[in-house]
């Protein structure tokens, strides 16, 4: 099997934008078939990840009309909806496409906009994700958050302050990131003050409410070699689930959904957790940050949060995650969320991260679906 390449990548600013879901999913395409060269009428197949279109306003049909805004007739439409993973399981339908040799040039764009209804709405949105037994008990995914960062702050006796200080490092990231929703520091002071959520997680430890689109260009690498001779491989791949209803796991601390993809990941790659030189992970609460990059092998079990005590996971340190500021700095469009992570890791290994850019040759991009329910981990490597 021929191994597929991303040919070309954008995303949009992140943020409060005076702009509906097809104009943005339209901006982030229009910019990458410009980054990838590659003419509209060329792309075989459009996927578009997107999680709640309809819900949040009342827009269906987004992957045809995205085909029609971008000239990209007579290409094949699909919308790939895996809840806020819907971005990751993009990138693992387009790499199917590709891989399978059903496609030489499919364009995937992600994105969702939220900002015009209210966190109430939003959230209730959000929170339909999860189980209904759950849900018609109020259970959030903050609440989520909540029980499982206290379980683990006591059963690994990590410090209130570690988790703050992931919020701390992000938002440092997000400063340099311009297209990221919040470019400003907090000091963890700000942090710990900021008003409780879900206790004992407050305000910074969750991210923003947003809108934005990012996109990927993929094809085989025989046909990126006739573009470019810089370009990304997708060297490993794997998708897993987990129980949709948490509260049936046997250790809610652990994510079986980013051991299991993870691990499909690696084999397919033939690359381990030490080979890995920069991270993207799913930080929708500063909890998920320690979660996955334990059960990403990483760090050993109940570690994490002394890698970000000891500085290891910041943009100097041996592992930096969340160059780009994590979604917790650059927002959390839906469906845009786990296409931006592998915009993130195609800049820094081509080098074209700017004042984020850190030495790589191997990155990893982690898309979580809800509270572990689904989960897209992405390996990529550069070849120049």
């Amino acid at each position: 099997m021929e191994r597929v390449a991303i040919l070309g990548a954008s995303m949009t600013q992140f943020g409060e934008r005076d702009a509906w879901v097809r104009e943005l999913l339209a901006e982030a395409g229009a910019a990458c078939l410009d980054d990838a060269d590659v003419e509209p009428d060329a792309v075989d197949h459009l996927y578009v990840s997107n999680m709640a279109s309809g819900e949040f306003e009342g827009q269906t049909g987004v992957p045809n009309a995205l085909a029609h805004d971008l000239d990209a007739m007579p290409a094949y439409t699909q919308r790939i909806d895996q809840t806020s993973s819907s971005g990751g399981a993009g990138i693992y339908a387009a790499w199917q496409s590709v891989a399978s040799g059903a496609s030489d040039m499919t364009l995937l764009v992600g994105g969702e906009k939220m900002t015009h209804r209210s966190t109430t709405e939003a959230t209730d949105v959000i929170a339909s994700l999860t189980h209904p037994v759950e849900y018609k008990h109020g259970v959030t995914l903050p609440s989520f958050a909540g029980l499982t960062a206290r379980l683990y702050l006591d059963e690994y006796d990590a410090p209130r302050e570690s988790l703050g200080k992931v919020a701390v490092k992000n938002h440092r990231n997000g400063l340099d990131n311009p297209h990221a929703q919040f470019r400003k520091e907090v000091d963890l002071d700000t942090v710990l003050d900021s008003p409780i959520v879900a206790d004992p997680l407050r305000l910074y430890d969750f991210c923003p409410i947003t809108d934005g689109s990012a996109a990927l260009m993929l094809c085989p690498e025989s046909v990126a070699k006739e573009y470019t001779d810089e370009y990304v491989v997708i060297s490993g791949i794997g998708g897993a689930t987990d129980t949709h209803v948490v509260h049936e796991r046997e250790d809610p601390t652990t994510m079986g959904g980013v051991v299991d993809s993870s691990e499909e990941a690696y084999e397919m790659a033939g690359l381990g957790p030490d080979d890995v030189d920069v991270a993207e992970l799913h930080d929708m609460f500063t909890i998920l940050e320690f979660l996955q990059s334990e059960d990403l092998g990483f760090f050993e079990k109940g570690e994490g949060w002394k890698a970000v005590e000891e500085g290891v996971t910041d943009r100097d340190g041996e592992l930096p995650i969340n160059t780009s500021g994590g979604l917790k700095s650059k927002g959390h469009p839906l469906g845009a969320s786990g296409v931006a992570q592998a915009y993130e890791i195609y800049q820094q290994l081509l080098g074209e991260a700017g004042d984020r850019q850190v030495d790589a040759e191997v990155g990893l991009a982690c898309n979580v679906g809800g509270f572990g329910n689904c989960v897209t981990t992405t390996i990529m490597e550069a070849e120049q």
